[in-house]
């Protein structure tokens, strides 16, 4: 970057601008299809990162830690940091485009990142799932007042989604980015619609919120903005990564925060009980805001079928991403039986058995919700610190070694600029990983505990008995060597 703007590459940086990486490591050979342009992969930022949506469906811990008001200014608070968060992620991404993601601070360093990376976003797929899982519930019990909602009716509807987006993973695999170029139309139609409806509704009430639980309340913030990196797991299916990931960010939150933050402002408008809200009988939280908002069952289930069929997609975005993280992870020898899942489908080109067993892994998971109330925020908690956890594993090396190990990309902050974002960036995830692992309340008791500690402590530990077993035969990050005729396609 020269005076304010982004340094683009010139002849010197042919290289960079084709997407190479620049790091001195050895090569993979590229071996999935680039089906992807830079339309269809801003599309798939803004269906999964789904801002709008991802806020709403767990606006109900942000009320709890904070009250309405307090949603509003977490909700900024948290954008702000995940702005140079997206930032540091994006320069990194734009020197080093790799599936697995811009690590290249040493093989223990990559590995831990690279897993914290996948697990959180296997817990994101897990997280929305269920979200649109009790969408489908809720409105079928906003229809039927003598419904009596179970969560096991959620798991049930859970399984159903999470199998109809498996199998479009694994043999649809040409039509993806149409599919997420429509499911990005869903998303911008349905805050659109969303906010004129609930725009002309009453205003809110009021809650009291302390400093700490301000804090706490910055998770909803968190799981809201907090997938800067979705895109960049999809740099060897897209043409000229180098470019194309930069830009799909800067997309991702310019849409993402300005439409999440008009939502929140007409949905907090359209309530007139709180209480009721975080009392509900329905296990999404929108549904009964909804009701409030629409004044009838029918309008409520109208409201939530704009959400529910951007969540949908956002479901398929988030299981692609996750599936190439895990596929990256063994192609790396990053775990056992790495030959098996590293293989790529002949027929469909894509690595159908990394889809298959990241659908397996995420659905046990969901079925955990059905015999715990507290699972649903442990999840979201477990993605937020866990993806936090693998930025910070990328950031911070890069900011501790003076930001000289990486040459730069077609996106580069200059000093001092780039370290100030950097280091900001660092000391907000450094900071906030205790806050989000704090308990919700006090006293604790088995009922409120913050399990996300469990989750992420349990997780962490089998990824450091991996590494004691694989650390001879994991081979680290790596560039993918990509082939020139690719290279030279227009960036759209």
């Amino acid at each position: 970057m020269q005076n304010g703007s982004p340094v683009v590459a010139d002849e010197e940086h042919t290289s960079l601008l084709a997407g190479e990486a620049v790091a001195t490591v050895p090569a993979h050979v590229q071996e999935l299809d680039r089906n992807f342009g830079l339309i269809s992969l801003a599309s798939l930022a803004i269906t999964s990162g789904n801002t709008w949506i991802a806020a709403g469906g767990a606006i109900n811990v942000a009320i709890y830690n904070g009250g309405p008001p307090g949603v509003l200014y977490e909700y900024i608070a948290s954008s702000f940091f995940y702005w140079l968060i997206a930032a540091s992620i994006a320069e990194l991404a734009s020197a080093i485009p790799s599936a697995g993601g811009a690590s290249p601070h040493g093989r223990s360093v990559g590995f831990f990142a690279g897993w914290w990376n996948c697990l959180a976003w296997l817990m994101a797929v897990v997280s929305m799932t269920q979200i649109t899982a009790a969408q489908a519930v809720s409105m079928y019990a906003l229809m039927h007042p003598s419904f009596n909602t179970q969560r096991w009716h959620v798991s049930v509807s859970f399984v159903i989604i999470i199998g109809i987006y498996c199998l479009m993973n694994l043999y649809l695999n040409r039509a993806l980015p149409m599919i997420n170029t429509v499911g990005g139309f869903t998303v911008i139609a349905g805050v659109l619609i969303s906010i004129v409806i609930c725009a002309i509704m009453p205003h809110i009430n009021s809650a009291p919120s302390d400093a700490f639980v301000f804090l706490l309340g910055m998770l909803n913030g968190a799981f809201s903005v907090g997938s800067p990196d979705v895109v960049t797991h999809l740099a060897e299916e897209i043409p000229k990564p180098s470019i194309n990931i930069p830009k799909a960010i800067l997309f991702q939150y310019v849409f993402g925060f300005s439409s999440g933050f008009l939502y929140l402002v007409t949905i907090l408008y359209g309530i007139n009980d709180t209480g009721s809200v975080l009392d509900s009988k329905y296990l999404f939280p929108l549904a009964e805001i909804y009701h409030q908002a629409a004044g009838s069952a029918a309008g409520a289930v109208g409201l939530l079928l704009l959400t529910f069929l951007p969540s949908f997609f956002a479901c398929i975005g988030l299981s692609i991403t996750a599936s190439r993280t895990f596929w990256t992870l063994a192609r790396d020898n990053a775990m056992p039986f790495s030959a098996f899942f590293a293989h790529i489908s002949p027929t469909h080109h894509n690595p159908h058995r990394a889809i298959l067993f990241c659908t397996l892994f995420t659905t046990l998971l969901g079925l955990i919700y059905a015999l715990s109330p507290t699972a649903f925020s442990a999840f979201v908690g477990s993605f937020v610190v866990l993806s936090t956890l693998s930025y910070t594993a990328a950031i911070l090396p890069h900011l501790l070694t003076h930001r000289r190990n990486v040459r730069p990309g077609w996106f580069w902050m200059p000093w001092p600029w780039g370290e100030l974002v950097n280091a900001v960036a660092c000391a907000y995830m450094l900071g906030f990983v205790g806050v989000f692992l704090a308990p919700f309340r006090v006293p604790v008791d088995a009922r409120n505990m913050n399990y996300t500690v469990v989750i992420t402590g349990g997780l962490t530990g089998a990824v450091a008995m991996m590494w004691v077993a694989k650390r001879k035969e994991y081979k680290g990050p790596q560039e993918v060597v990509l082939d020139p005729h690719l290279l030279a396609r227009d960036p759209m």
